[in-house]
């Protein structure tokens, strides 16, 4: 890929794409409070790949797998989308610490690049995909080809396939945990029954 901005690039059915997600996360210079951004909604499938990945990530939080200095953002209860974006950048900035944020979306893309998940540096740019214009977000973010572009964006994010949604966000979930997470959460994901 020409793009300079990108610091990953795996595809979700890779054997290895939660370990090099979760390495090249491990290696970003980030501040010791860190924020992860789940933007998307629970009533569009293309558009859930945030929420399901901040639910994931909630979950992996009660269990011990990341502490309590990764604060998340959107889940499919409490989504982030375009009418709350800008309450919950907001919420970030007003926080007393600094922080590193980590953005994280579904996005439409070329037929050969579906099921591709990027790290990119630098924020993300949330609605381009179906023409909304919304904060950007983000020092590094994360973004999914869930779908192809080009053509009524709203009617393909509605007709995704949650099967892929569901197993992209299990990658990038894992890979957080696995790249941010404490030494148990290591351990615990990398061993062969968590597979």
């Amino acid at each position: 890929m020409s793009d300079s901005l990108i610091v990953s690039r795996t595809h979700w059915s890779d054997p290895l794409a939660v370990d090099y997600l979760a390495i090249a996360l491990s290696n970003l210079p980030l501040k010791r409070e860190i924020a992860v951004v789940c933007v998307g909604t629970d009533r569009s499938t293309g558009d859930s790949l945030g929420p399901f990945i901040g639910t994931a990530l909630k979950k992996h939080q009660r269990a011990r797998l990341l502490d309590s200095n990764i604060i998340i953002y959107g889940t499919l209860d409490e989504p982030v989308h375009a009418l709350n974006l800008d309450h919950c950048i907001q919420r970030i900035v007003k926080m007393d610490k600094s922080v590193s944020t980590i953005a994280i979306d579904a996005c439409l893309g070329r037929p050969q690049n579906i099921g591709f998940i990027s790290l990119k540096r630098g924020p993300l740019k949330p609605g381009t995909g179906v023409n909304k214009k919304l904060p950007l977000v983000g020092d590094y973010h994360i973004i999914g080809v869930v779908n192809v572009s080009g053509f009524m964006e709203h009617v393909v994010l509605q007709n995704t396939r949650l099967s892929l949604v569901v197993q992209m966000a299990d990658v990038i979930a894992s890979s957080i945990t696995m790249g941010l997470g404490s030494q148990y959460g290591e351990t615990a994901l990398s061993s062969p029954s968590s597979t």
